[in-house]
């Protein structure tokens, strides 16, 4: 079992900037990919970025390349998302997702191979 906690999110200007972060606990963090998935009102839950095990690999959504960063931190069972530029389209509840554990180094958007949730942040951007 795999718990995950998020916290960064709130309210923030069009233009501006926020970190979250997930801390994970259970366990071995580091064997599993993490992903952050958002859901705006009224949307479908999409995804946004994941990372390996190894933060080795990295994807991000075509809609948040060049100004989202995903990265983690296995020592402190973290991973963090670096929002920059953020527009009023990124307003939505943020989630971190756990998928695994994998013995390879291996990366997926994809939701239904993430198997640990967590209660998710709220991010809102104004314009």
């Amino acid at each position: 079992q795999v718990q995950l906690v998020e916290s960064g999110g709130g309210l923030v200007q069009a233009g501006g900037s926020l970190r979250l972060s997930c801390a994970a606990s259970g366990r071995t963090f580091s064997s599993y990919a993490m992903g952050w998935f958002r859901q705006a009102p009224g949307k479908e839950r999409e995804f946004v970025a994941a990372i390996s095990w190894s933060g080795g690999y990295t994807l991000h959504a075509d809609s948040v390349k060049g100004r989202f960063t995903i990265s983690r931190d296995n020592a402190k069972n973290t991973v963090h998302l670096q929002m920059n530029s953020l527009k009023p389209e990124d307003t939505a509840v943020y989630y971190c997702a756990a998928g695994g554990p994998y013995y390879s180094d291996y990366v997926t958007s994809r939701a239904y191979e993430y198997n640990y949730w967590g209660q998710g942040t709220q991010v809102t951007v104004s314009s």
